[in-house]
């Protein structure tokens, strides 16, 4: 039962509200003016159907008249209902919201079956159409107004299919895009009104991650087609223009909407736009790390590509995969059996190079040098191509060390100076083994990828050995070339290092002086080039007996100099040098210089006409078989020689008809010998044959005691007679014997390869 009290608050809420709706009034009569207001009011803000409606005589829906809905609205406001009739609208709205859905099934439906934009466009205008058709007039207040759009967009995200992102993110690439006749006026300030329904819509706020990689994905596409293999100019800033000129007037309908001038609008600008241009240096800096094999190859027509590489990666934090990239190149490019030594030494010296532009500190040159390093230290020829190229004896063309830098001394490594007023620390992407080392010069880089330079010293003396035993009477000069290389190798390794190669230039010069002398003495032919045994590389030995008037002729000479220099004696070489011959046969004459060798077998047919293989070999000591063979081939070639049968030879003192089988033979006097490399082992090889000696010593170490690390090894070596090797050497001797399959070592511990 309620209480008095509770009937009286009743009683005065419901005298309240008729005053109110009645409006003091006589009677109901107010009552009655508020109903039809209300009746009015609901009647002009129904959702009606645009597509079909029945239209006064004014060509309006009937009751969508504003001005007789007007007084009616101020009636209801002053009521205090206006909540209630937003509420009832609302609801109006969602009982007939099916009427978009429904269009917007048959724009889609027809969008899905070919994904053409053109569906796209009308459906967005069409949408606009309803939203202005169905807005509440601005007399009901912004409150009303604001939230009949936040409904209605809410409803429209809930009625749009998946397929609408696809579509719209299609219609606003299109927007972007400049048309595709070149001559077509492009002004991107005609779709202004088409992004003021996108934003009206919602539509912006909405899709705004794919707004934002429609612009991504054109920037990307540009970047693609414009810097893709350019890569002899800074791309950059060009590209910076272009998007100020094509994008930015894009984004001012996208993310300056509003601004009422252009500094509002470059501070709307502000954020987006560093978003992009952020965008523009990582894009390019992709690019730049997918090609940066091939702008190292280009090097130095790439300076560039490289620029841009440096001013991107200090935007972009992109430099593990720079490394990444380049490593993965070089391995599958570069690090393989199948590249020439040269080939490694050149991409290497151009790595660097490049790398020093890009990341002037060295991190980057680090990472990427360490594989290559270790790589070329593996490889048997690498000293002697790097060698070859300080002494102007490679053939490429290319050189390792740049002729317009400065010769200077062979840079070591530098500790780090920490009261240098000048010292930076460490970059924060240096690994625990990095160390600050200022650039040295490229040969200073490449002999550091040995722990020790004396092994390129005795590569520079082999080779130069080999350089000098080449020399003829017919280019003497080219001593004095080999002198100033070696003054200029003196700079690099160091006077000390070189003192062999001074003893070698000044035998060539003795040489030539005791030479003289003998000739004025007594007359010869012969023109040996003598040196001294102690201090020249170790030349491949031969028990070759030179035979008939060479014989003769070593002897006699040998006589003169035993004369001129009687504590001296001549221990000769035969099988190295080269011997110009004149052959007199019945019906021809054959001039051809040609080696001792095939000297000796041509010289044994003046004896008699035919001998067998085995004659042949025994008659000039004891030499290869195989190169006896190839000798004799030499004659055969000439025409001088035939072998009939096999492994017999006779002399042809008339010329046969050539057979097809060798009428390219005919013409092979009058082709320039080559002469053959002296057989000068290369310095890790020398010391791996002297160090053989001692394997057995080393053999029986790790056979009793099964495993040593290397220091042990050298220090119960220096036990055994005449052992005088240093630790590197030996270090050498065991690595080649690790690559023979005798040994394996595992964190510096040696044992036999059981």
């Amino acid at each position: 039962m309620a209480t008095d009290a509770l009937r009286s608050q009743v009683a005065a809420k419901w005298q309240e509200s008729f005053h109110r709706l009645n409006s003091d009034a006589p009677g109901i009569s107010g009552l009655m003016n508020f109903s039809e207001a209300w009746a009015i009011s609901t009647q002009y803000l129904y959702p009606w159907d645009i597509n079909n409606a029945s239209l006064d005589g004014g060509g309006k829906p009937f009751g969508k008249d504003l001005n007789v809905a007007r007084p009616a609205f101020s009636l209801v406001n002053h009521s205090r209902r206006l909540p209630a009739l937003l509420e009832n609208f609302l609801d109006d709205m969602r009982q007939n919201f099916y009427l978009i859905e429904n269009e917007i099934n048959q724009f889609m439906e027809r969008y899905e079956a070919d994904e053409d934009t053109a569906e796209i466009d009308p459906l967005i205008t069409k949408l606009m159409e309803w939203y202005k058709s169905w807005a509440p007039p601005q007399e009901l207040g912004s409150t009303f107004f604001s939230s009949y759009t936040l409904n209605f967009q809410t409803r429209l995200f809930s009625a749009l299919p998946p397929s609408f992102a696809h579509g719209f993110k299609k219609l606003c690439a299109r927007l972007l895009s400049p048309p595709d006749d070149d001559h077509a006026q492009w002004d991107p300030n005609i779709h202004a009104e088409v992004w003021k329904n996108f934003e009206i819509l919602g539509l912006i706020d909405r899709y705004e991650s794919i707004i934002a990689s429609v612009g991504y994905e054109f920037i990307e596409n540009h970047v693609l087609s414009k810097c893709t293999g350019e890569w002899g100019k800074p791309m950059l800033e060009e590209l910076r223009v272009w998007m100020s000129e094509k994008v930015v007037p894009w984004m001012l309908h996208v993310y300056a909407r509003g601004a009422s001038n252009a500094e509002e609008a470059r501070s709307m600008l502000q954020g987006v736009g560093s978003r992009f241009d952020f965008h523009i240096n990582k894009t390019l800096c992709d690019l730049r790390t997918r090609e940066i094999f091939d702008i190292i190859i280009d090097f130095p027509d790439s300076m560039g590509a490289l620029q841009d590489l440096k001013d991107c990666l200090q935007r972009v934090d992109q430099r593990a995969n720079l490394v990444r990239s380049l490593r993965k190149s070089n391995q599958k490019r570069l690090l393989h059996p199948g590249a020439d030594t040269k080939l490694i030494l050149q991409q290497y010296v151009a790595t660097i190079k490049c790398l020093r532009i890009v990341d002037p500190p060295g991190v980057l040159l680090f990472k990427v040098a360490d594989p290559i390093r270790r790589y070329l230290r593996e490889r048997p020829d690498t000293i002697r191509s790097i060698v070859a190229n300080l002494v102007g004896d490679d053939d490429g063309g290319d050189s390792l060390v740049d002729e317009n830098e400065p010769i200077q001394p062979l840079q070591q490594p530098e500790f780090e100076d920490y009261t240098d007023p000048q010292w930076e620390p460490e970059p924060i992407d240096a690994g625990p083994e990095f160390r600050t080392n200022k650039p040295g010069d490229i040969l200073s880089t490449l002999v550091s990828i040995y722990d020790s330079k004396d092994l390129f010293v005795k590569e520079l003396q082999v080779l130069l050995a080999q350089r000098l035993l080449m020399i003829t009477k017919d280019n003497s000069d080219r001593v004095e070339r080999e002198r100033k290389n070696v003054e200029i190798l003196k700079i690099r390794f160091g006077e000390a290092a070189l003192q062999v190669c001074e003893v070698m230039l000044r035998d060539m010069t003795d040489s030539k002086r005791i030479d003289g002398h003998v000739q004025s003495q007594k007359e010869s032919v012969v023109h040996p080039t003598i040196i001294s045994r102690h201090f020249w590389p170790s030349l491949e030995s031969s028990d070759m007996v030179m035979p008939g008037q060479f014989k003769q002729l070593q002897e006699d000479y040998a006589h003169e100099f035993n004369v001129f220099k009687p504590d001296k004696t001549l221990k000769w070489l035969p099988h190295l040098g080269t011997v110009q011959l004149e052959l007199e046969l019945e019906d021809r004459t054959i001039e051809v210089d040609v080696p001792p060798l095939e000297a000796a077998f041509i010289e044994l047919f003046a004896d008699q006409a035919i001998w067998t293989l085995d004659e042949l070999v025994k008659a000039v000591g004891a030499v290869d078989r195989s190169a006896a063979i190839k000798a004799l081939s030499t004659w055969v070639d000439h025409g001088v020689l035939k072998e009939d049968p096999e492994n017999t030879f006779r002399l042809l003192e008339r010329a046969e008809e050539p057979s097809e089988a060798v009428v390219r033979e005919r013409d092979l006097a009058a082709l320039p010998v080559v002469e053959d490399t002296p057989a000068i082992s290369v310095a890790q090889q020398q010391q791996a044959d002297q160090m053989r000696v001692y394997w057995k010593f080393i053999e029986g170490m790790l056979t009793n005691l099964e495993k040593l690390p290397l220091d042990r090894i050298q220090s119960m070596l220096k036990f055994a007679p005449g052992y005088d090797r240093s630790i590197e050497q030996l270090g050498d001797f065991m690595e080649a014997a690790r690559r023979e399959g005798l040994v394996v070592v595992r964190d510096g511990i040696w044992k036999l390869n059981k």
